[in-house]
């Protein structure tokens, strides 16, 4: 019995200005339709461009439930073609990237097609003589993805004819691959180091919605953050700190911090986290970089680069990118409770090795199944998606800071509430004008002082 489908109104119902109903996560109805009418009309992230680097290369890729390639073409273009044979359909690759020649060749009956997918050849061909063949949609070739961008390398496809522009679709939230791409002196990145993946068994917006969480890390991370002091405590005051301190001593930073790095929401559901600071604003310096990305970009937008390090940026609803460390997840929904994870490493051209480095130290430690921090979420998304079955309360709440009025704008940036940050920010922002190596986080860290005490931060 379906409950939903051709039923609009009860779909729209599901969704009110502070909550949600618990069947947007549970329910297999709602996630065929998301597949059919969410993830066909809207552009989701295939691949970067770098995994292709010569004519044949080819990664295969599942997007929302259809099976894709991804291939570099003899002209030096990129293009996606359904990875399905136009003979019985056997799918044409079943490695998960390599080369695959001057063409392609199913591995069933040998039909073989272009790299654009254009029919090549086929044996016994006197048996299709005078039949109609040539006239269907199996003599023509493979089914090509019409609608591909290529944007600073990302690739996105639009499955369905229908649905907004690339352009119309992100909008602004593109200054964030901007500033991801730029991060390199030569304007380039690659992806490296190999992918970290983890199927969890929630549904696909219980991990969207906790990337741009702020209040949850005290909490859920509690033990990591104790672990990470605890290590701090012991180390050589005088040493440099290691990576791993660097990077998961900020998560205890306090609620109040995570308050004030502020966010932004945009249209289509896009969104930015950390747009005042962030745990990543206070890595240490290099000099010599900062000095090529100023060569590279001219002054004013090195520093407007080097300034921004937001949390996490949201390509709804396939993509999370961080601009430094220089790393990305990729959201591939699998079925209403069961969504696969990819972490990727990029590294930049002409940057130290340090910067892929980051990258890396990062992903292994916050992303990976069996890092210090994701079994802890983990733990939670499989514990939400198992508990909103329980009788009684059918909603998920979605009060904190709601405001009916900001639904009606295009895009919405949370408020500063902390006196004290608010000026220590501005602060901030006009002493990195004048320097350009100057880091937000130790000043905002310094300025978390209320009623003469300070806030359980860490200095970083």
């Amino acid at each position: 019995m379906t409950v939903y489908r051709d039923r609009p109104d009860r779909v729209a119902a599901l969704v009110q200005g502070d909550r949600v109903h618990r069947d947007l996560y549970l329910s297999e109805e709602l996630f065929a339709l998301e597949r059919q009418h969410l993830f066909a009309n809207t552009w989701l992230f295939l691949g970067h461009a770098s995994q292709v680097p010569e004519p044949g290369d080819f990664v295969a890729q599942d997007i929302a439930g259809r099976p894709l390639l991804m291939v570099r073409q003899p002209d030096g273009a990129v293009r996606a073609l359904y990875n399905r044979c136009a003979h019985k359909g056997a799918q044409l690759l079943t490695d998960e990237s390599g080369n695959t020649g001057r063409f392609l060749r199913c591995p069933y009956h040998a039909w073989t097609y272009q790299l654009d997918g254009a029919p090549l050849g086929l044996p016994l061909k006197n048996g299709y003589e005078g039949t109609q063949l040539k006239a269907c949609a199996s003599g023509q070739g493979l089914s090509v993805v019409k609608h591909l961008k290529l944007y600073r390398d990302f690739v996105f496809v639009r499955l369905s004819d229908t649905g907004p522009s690339f352009e119309d679709y992100f909008g602004p939230v593109l200054g964030a691959i901007d500033d991801m791409v730029e991060r390199s002196p030569e304007g380039r990145l690659s992806v490296g180091g190999g992918v970290l993946r983890n199927i969890i068994h929630c549904n696909w917006k219980i991990y969207l919605e906790n990337i741009n969480d702020t209040v949850h890390p005290m909490s859920t991370h509690e033990s990591a953050i104790h672990a990470a002091r605890a290590l701090r405590d012991s180390h050589d005051p005088g040493a440099p700190k290691p990576m791993a301190l660097e990077q998961i001593l900020p998560f205890g930073s306090g609620h109040e911090f995570f308050d004030a790095m502020g966010a932004r929401v945009f249209a289509n559901g896009h969104s930015e986290l950390g747009v005042n600071f962030s745990i990543h604003s206070n890595y240490a310096p290099l000099p010599e970089y900062e000095a090529a990305l100023r060569t590279a970009h001219g002054p004013a937008r090195a520093a407007e680069i080097l300034q921004r390090a937001p949390q996490n940026a949201v390509f709804y609803p396939s993509l999370s990118v961080k601009g430094s460390p220089q790393a990305i997840r990729v959201i591939r929904p699998l079925a209403a409770n069961r969504t696969l994870i990819e972490a990727w490493s990029l590294r930049a051209a002409g940057a130290p090795a340090l910067l892929f480095e980051r990258a890396m130290s990062y992903n292994r430690l916050v992303f990976s199944p069996m890092s210090v921090l994701a079994h802890d979420d983990v733990h939670l998304f499989e514990s939400i998606q198992q508990g909103l079955r329980a009788d009684g309360n059918e909603w998920v709440s979605l009060h904190r800071n709601h405001d009916a009025a900001e639904t009606q704008q295009a895009s919405v940036a949370s408020p500063i509430r902390c006196r004290r940050l608010r000026a220590a920010i501005g602060a901030q922002r006009k002493a990195h004008r004048a320097a350009n190596t100057k880091r937000i986080g130790k000043r905002c860290n310094a300025a978390m002082r209320f009623d003469g005490q300070r806030r359980p931060t860490d200095d970083r």
